[in-house]
């Protein structure tokens, strides 16, 4: 039974088409895609040399960040966790904590691989350990490289004093971190949760996807036609980096500070398919997947008609169609009578870790504003989608209209699934 109404009040976003809330509504709205190619990745012999990355140059540091961090981290996924935490922490009409602790907030900010974007992005001399010199090292190594070191560096900018944590559940990992925040939320123990995920980005993390051979080789020398969630050419998905992070808040807290609210989360689940049957470490069972669909609308108490839109995983991968025929199955709608599907991936590419709450960012932006960003790259939807849905529920264009209610999944691997459902609030 849920008792705590609970609403976002504020958003920050770092992704590879704009820094800032703002600039990433308008590309959203634009259909302007942040993926470029990278030519090192020639040199090293990397199949897949195309990404998407946050431009950091196009910002001054110094302006967002103390100078000490501005000056002195390295490590691209935390950097990414703090501007986007600040932003949203400010967004919602909030202030750091300078002297004094805020016990009635907390953060869950999850994390994918910091170890590879601050080891061995900085060529990390382990030859000193080796020898005995394990103190030139340097004293941020250890902070820098755990998964809750963005957490722990954001929160040194905020000082919140409730619960702080960092989870880490692959391509989830945003979502999740979410729907954390909203259950924890309802116990009634925290008024405000500050909620997101981060990923950084590079040779060293992208080099291990590309040995799996899961990312997109066709499109080096046109970058941004290399993510085309469920198109019929999709060949692997365009791997970058990023993070997104929301406030969210009690609705009587944010009542009590006249603050604005994007939209309200009804309700949402997560479960796991126990990499049993069909379900692998890198294939979601589709039945777990039907469950996790129907288990968050009936937390949310809504009905499959209900719903607007969807914003799906959607990597530009074989798994498009299976993802698409698992909605099919779950909503039981199809043909004309399927929802607007989009794919935030198409623009931005897959950030794994940073990818649900940068996309729940873009489903909050487009309830507040009444609109439906593109998906890009659909010229040519895959037969398998097409046989099951109307190709007009594929957005190509951003359509300019009210929109009442979404929902939002992510699945990754260890075969993990997330849904959560967003409202218009009123």
């Amino acid at each position: 039974m849920k008792n705590k109404r609970i609403v976002i009040t504020g958003v920050g976003v770092v992704a590879s088409n704009g820094i800032g809330k703002d600039a990433f509504m308008q590309a959203l709205k634009q259909g302007k895609s942040g993926i470029k190619r990278w030519d090192e990745f020639e040199k090293l012999n990397i199949k897949c040399q195309i990404g998407g990355v946050p431009d950091l140059d196009s910002i001054e540091l110094n302006e967002y960040l103390p100078r000490i961090f501005a000056d002195k981290l390295t490590n691209k996924g935390i950097i990414y966790g703090c501007l986007a935490g600040l932003e949203a922490w400010k967004d919602a009409g909030l202030k750091p904590n300078r002297e004094q602790v805020d016990y009635s907030s907390g953060i869950i900010m999850g994390a994918g691989d910091l170890t590879s974007d601050s080891w061995l992005s900085r060529e990390f001399p382990t030859y000193l350990i080796d020898r005995g010199e394990s103190r030139k090292l340097g004293s941020r190594t250890i902070s820098e490289c755990m998964n809750s070191g963005a957490v722990a560096y954001l929160n040194n900018l905020l000082g919140l004093g409730n619960r702080v944590q960092a989870n880490s559940s692959a391509c989830i990992t945003g979502s999740e971190a979410v729907l954390m925040g909203y259950e924890y939320l309802q116990t009634g123990r925290v008024e405000k949760m500050l909620c997101g995920s981060t990923e950084g980005d590079g040779r060293y993390i992208w080099g291990g996807f590309d040995a799996m051979r899961v990312l997109c080789n066709d499109s080096n020398d046109n970058p941004a036609y290399g993510s085309r969630p469920m198109s019929s050419t999709s060949s692997g998905f365009v791997p970058s980096g990023g993070s997104g992070a929301l406030v969210l808040e009690t609705l009587e807290s944010a009542r009590n500070r006249g603050a604005k609210i994007y939209a309200e989360i009804l309700g949402g689940h997560t479960n796991s398919g126990g990499q049993r049957g069909v379900g692998t470490m890198t294939a979601n069972d589709p039945e777990a997947v039907v469950r996790c669909i129907k288990s968050a609308m009936e937390s949310a108490e809504i009905k499959p008609e209900e719903i607007d839109l969807i914003s799906g995983h959607l990597t530009s991968t074989k798994g498009d169609p299976i993802e698409v025929e698992n909605w099919v199955k779950a909503l039981e709608r199809e043909g004309d009578d399927f929802p607007m599907i989009n794919a935030p991936k198409s623009m931005i590419g897959h950030s794994i870790a940073g990818a649900g709450s940068i996309e729940l960012i873009a489903c909050a932006l487009q309830i507040k504003n009444n609109f439906i960003h593109p998906s890009l790259n659909t010229d040519k939807i895959h037969p398998n989608i097409s046989s099951k849905i109307f190709g007009g529920c594929i957005p190509q264009r951003c359509h300019e209209q009210k929109i009442n209610t979404v929902v939002k999944a992510n699945f990754g691997f260890g075969d993990l699934n997330c849904v959560i459902v967003l409202k218009k609030f009123t």
